[in-house]
């Protein structure tokens, strides 16, 4: 019996430390591509200080970036075939804050953002939903990009404006993130992905 119970969990630790494989990896493309609002564009701070940017220095390759400040999720699936202009190896996936702000339904903004992880999955990339974070009402996406990389098998990086949010020492204004802030959110973004980067 202490045979089995040994057995049973060493396959348990050995599963749980095994590497999870969001769907598309790996895949033969060579991009990486920030695909938000402004908080991936880098509202509030100078070109070269976005998250793209400091994310492109820590990981020493280049990081697309196709934020567009005031960008909802209906609006980032409008453009969503700006991505196809690129080879996606992997694309970061940041909206949800100004669905929020303009009031959007919760269930419009889920369907949006499975809408656009499908997207990208279709062309062979690896999703990769990145979770504004914050307070609530926030946590309420947070809990509906948690299930939708559940259910379609991506990539989660929670919270990049966790312990932000309430420190005027990282933003440039009452929402987004000064330099200061955007590098820690490309830490938390470069925390997650980098296991799955050729």
């Amino acid at each position: 019996m202490k045979k089995y119970l040994y057995l049973f969990f060493i396959s348990t630790f050995l599963f749980a430390c095994s590497k999870y494989e969001p769907n598309n990896y790996p895949n033969s493309n060579t991009d990486i591509i920030a695909f938000g609002d402004s908080l991936t564009y880098g509202y509030g701070a100078r070109e070269n200080e976005s998250y793209p940017t400091y994310l492109s220095q820590m990981l020493g390759r280049e990081v697309i970036n196709l934020g567009v400040s005031g960008d909802t999720s209906a609006m980032g699936l409008a453009r969503v075939n700006e991505i196809k202009k690129y080879e996606p190896y992997m694309v970061l996936i940041e909206f949800s804050a100004n669905d929020l702000f303009r009031k959007i339904p919760r269930e419009q903004t889920e369907k949006n953002l499975k809408e656009i992880v499908h997207q990208v999955q279709s062309i062979g990339a690896i999703a990769v939903l990145v979770d504004t974070g914050g307070a609530y009402p926030m946590e309420t996406y947070t809990k509906i990009q948690k299930q939708i990389a559940k259910e379609d098998n991506t990539l989660f990086v929670p919270g990049i404006m966790n312990g932000i949010y309430d420190k005027k020492s990282l933003k440039s204004d009452q929402i987004h993130p000064n330099d200061k802030g955007y590098k820690i959110v490309a830490e938390r973004v470069k925390k997650v992905i980098e296991p799955y980067l050729n």
